[in-house]
Parts: structure tokens; C-alpha cells; sequence
């Protein structure tokens, strides 16, 4: 029952990947099997099994992710094998990015706002811009940044934690 809900998942989580992070749909796949791995983490073996793909497959995107620093591996004493995770250190600067970008976004529309109000000054009434949608907007990527720092710090304190 888990194994099907895992395997529905896995497509979902892949899809969302793929269009999000912009990877290639084994990569997407492979990374979605890994968050739902856990913390248990994840072989290479596993990953050719539960994923139907090939072993040249699974290297080449597993090599890929390593290089984008996506993934961690850990190994086990008296096993050969690694076991893969996601690094947390990537959902930090993907956050990181997110908000540089929303930061980027709202000095936009700081500059668009105020030349609207220049712009207000020399039109008549009936042509002049609405200013509501740019204070709202402003308030919200302000919200959004605040919120998404709190989730940063609880994901930082929560990786010192189990180092």
C-alpha cells in the first residue's frame, strides 16, 4: 500500500520537479524518490529497481545532481554502497534565490510605482494610474520574503542540529 502511494507520488513530485527546477525527468524522478526516501537515503542499486531505468541512466542523472551539489551520500560500515540524500544546503540557496529574485521584484515595482506617481502629477484625473495594485503587491512580496526567512532559519537551525 505505502510502496503505491510512494510510486503515485514519486510521478507527481517528479512532474512538479522537472517544471520547477527545470530537470530532466529522470533527474526530477530521482529526486523525488530521494525526498521520500528519508533519511534512510537511498542506493544506487534502489534507485535502477524502484525507478525502471537503466543503470546508465540512473549514473548519468545521479552524477548530474551531484554536480548541481543536489544530493549528499553517507556510507555505512562494512557496506560498499552510498546512500544518497538531498542536501539540505541546496533547499537554503534555492530559497536563497527565491528571494533575491522577489527582492529584485519589488525594487521593480518600488521604480514602478514611483514613476507613476511622477507620471499622476501632468495627466488629468481620468488617465492616471491606479496605484491599490502596487501597494498591495509591495505588501505581499514583503509578507512573502518575512514568511520564507522564518522557513529558512527553522530549516538552517533544524541542519545544526543533526550535525
Amino acid at each position: 500500500m505505502v510502496c503505491k502511494e510512494r510510486e503515485a507520488l514519486v510521478e507527481k513530485l517528479g512532474v512538479f520537479l522537472e517544471n520547477k527546477e527545470q530537470l530532466a525527468p529522470v533527474a526530477a524522478r530521482i529526486m523525488a524518490y530521494i525526498i521520500l526516501k528519508g533519511n534512510a537515503g537511498t542506493t544506487f542499486e534502489d534507485l535502477v529497481t524502484n525507478l525502471c531505468a537503466s543503470k546508465s541512466t540512473i549514473s548519468t542523472h545521479l552524477n548530474y545532481l551531484a554536480d548541481l551539489k543536489r544530493l549528499n551520500y553517507f556510507t555505512k560500515s562494512g557496506d560498499r554502497k552510498k546512500y544518497y540524500l538531498i542536501n539540505r544546503e541546496s533547499v537554503v540557496q534555492n530559497i536563497d534565490k527565491m528571494v533575491g529574485m522577489w527582492h529584485e521584484e519589488l525594487d521593480l515595482h518600488k521604480e514602478i510605482k514611483a514613476y507613476k506617481e511622477k507620471a499622476n502629477k501632468h495627466l488629468p484625473i481620468e488617465e492616471q494610474f491606479d496605484m491599490a495594485f502596487h501597494d498591495i503587491f509591495m505588501v505581499y512580496l514583503k509578507d512573502v520574503i518575512n514568511s520564507v526567512a522564518v522557513l529558512r532559519d527553522k530549516i538552517i537551525n533544524n541542519h545544526l542540529k543533526k550535525q
